[in-house]
């Protein structure tokens, strides 16, 4: 008996239903969303009904038209809604980081800066021990003026191409004319990074042995090898040469005021044996981040409200819980902010009140650049050392076109709070983003932020968690 085609067509279409249903679970379950995240994109949709409560998902979504699944399927699978955390794997490695001094510089042509580069990744690739790796087995990080590789053999594999280097760079160097030579730094220690998926698809390495690595690196003066006591004591293990060519030479604070106990790596024909302290304790002193903090945050709230979805003008709002932790009062604070759009101070409507409810002042404006703005504001009343904190609010309007905002944080932080407001039915793409330290790359935050679909507006919420730490120079970078 022959099927007419109104039914095969309703066969069709009622298997596409199901397959959608199926998709969407699916979807759920990887993206780790609840039934209340559907109930929300079904109020979105303007369907509500108190007894949708009581079904599970797949009952919720089998009383929907196929449109409506249709639709919530393509949401679901654009993937930049709710990212799942990322499972990361670590592994050890030894550490090499390079870069090359004042390559950033503004008076150096752009053509000789990218030659400079270029002389350095030909001299890696030259030397023994880069020529006798297994290219798989190693890990290269591009840094722009320099690299970090990761060695997972032995600690020695750092030491001998630093070594080696730097002896094929005396060479280089005796032949050029002074502004053509090449000026470095390397930084060398031992710790693990973790690996995970990036942004694109490829795979990125952050952890505290790479990180270290870079700021042994920071420490070092043209042309000095510098190694953590972690990776120099166990060279200085291993044979009498690595004990020659390695001396403590005290410890240094890192401009994220961490201690390293830190070794000079020198000899004939590489690395430098004296060590100008004094030149680095004062290029410490000129980064305010390296000054002992006096405050810290209980906690942080940031608001951002579009008011003017054309030009993305959006009012800000900071709420900071902040409490003295030295001895001496606190009387001013400091604020850093930025924004899209050139603008005048002036044309900010900036405001900053305190808990009991008085309008602070701005003493000094240290900075009105276009794009960013400095400023100090005088306490109504100094703060004195507590673990009470004290709430300030700070208020401001400004254009967020790229449809993006920074946030970096000047001192611990036990808690933060983001709330983003837009009006509804405007199409956005909620991302939180982790900026690794020092490296300024990025990772998916470890839990997703919540999205709640109200009748006039999209409010989108995304907390720190309890176990997060938040130290000074973290930062997060939030997308809609």
């Amino acid at each position: 008996m022959a099927v007419s085609k109104e039914k095969r067509k309703t066969s069709n279409s009622t298997s596409d239903h199901i397959t959608n249903i199926a998709k969407i679970l699916s979807q759920l379950e990887e993206k780790d969303l609840s039934k209340d995240w559907l109930l929300g994109e079904l109020k979105r949709h303007k369907i509500r009904s108190k007894t949708l409560f009581s079904l599970n998902s797949f009952e919720i979504l089998h009383q929907c038209s196929p449109d409506i699944v249709t639709n919530i399927l393509k949401h679901l699978e654009e993937d930049d809604l709710h990212i799942k955390e990322v499972k990361a794997l670590t592994k050890s490695l030894h550490w090499f980081f390079i870069d090359i001094i004042a390559s950033s510089d503004p008076t150096i042509p752009v053509k000789s800066q990218a030659r400079k580069i270029n002389v350095l990744n030909f001299l890696i690739e030259k030397t023994e021990t880069f020529k006798h790796l297994q290219q798989s087995s190693i890990v290269v990080l591009p840094t722009g003026d320099g690299m970090a590789i990761g060695f997972p053999d032995s600690p020695e594999q750092p030491l001998k191409l630093a070594i080696e280097l730097h002896k094929k760079l005396s060479k280089y160097n005796k032949t050029r004319k002074q502004k053509d030579q090449l000026q470095i730094r390397i930084g060398i220690d031992t710790g693990p990074v973790y690996f995970m998926k990036g942004l694109g698809g490829g795979e990125i390495f952050w952890g505290p042995g790479l990180i270290r690595a870079k700021r042994v690196m920071d420490l070092c003066g043209p042309n000095q090898i510098f190694a953590s006591s972690i990776i120099a004591k166990d060279l200085q293990r291993l044979s009498e040469e690595n004990l020659a060519t390695m001396t403590p030479v005290g410890d240094f604070t890192s401009k994220h005021g961490e201690q390293l106990l830190i070794y000079n790596v020198y000899g004939k024909e590489f690395g430098k044996k004296t060590v100008s302290l004094k030149n680095k304790s004062k290029k410490e002193s000129e980064d305010p981040f390296s000054r002992k903090l006096n405050f810290e945050f209980n906690s942080i709230e940031v608001r951002l409200e579009v008011t003017e979805p054309k030009t993305m003008m959006t009012h800000h709002t900071w709420i900071w819980n902040v409490r003295n932790i030295s001895s001496l009062p606190l009387e001013q604070i400091h604020y850093n902010i930025g924004g899209d759009v050139p603008r005048d101070f002036s044309t900010l409507n900036a405001k900053i009140t305190d808990d009991a409810g008085n309008d602070l002042k701005i003493v000094s404006l240290d900075s009105n650049k276009p794009l960013e703005k400095k400023f100090k504001v005088a306490l109504a009343r100094p703060i004195k050392k507590s673990k009470k904190g004290h709430v300030l609010k700070l208020e401001y309007d400004w254009e967020e076109p790229e449809r993006l905002f920074g946030y970096v944080f000047s001192s611990k932080c036990k808690k933060f709070k983001y709330v983003f407001t837009i009006p509804s039915g405007i199409p956005i793409k909620s991302r939180v983003l982790e900026v690794i330290p020092d490296l300024g790359m990025k990772k998916y935050a470890e839990s997703p932020p919540q999205i709640k679909y109200l009748k006039d507006k999209t409010v989108i919420v995304w907390e720190s968690n309890k176990k997060q730490k938040i130290h000074p120079h973290d930062a997060f970078e939030f997308q809609w």
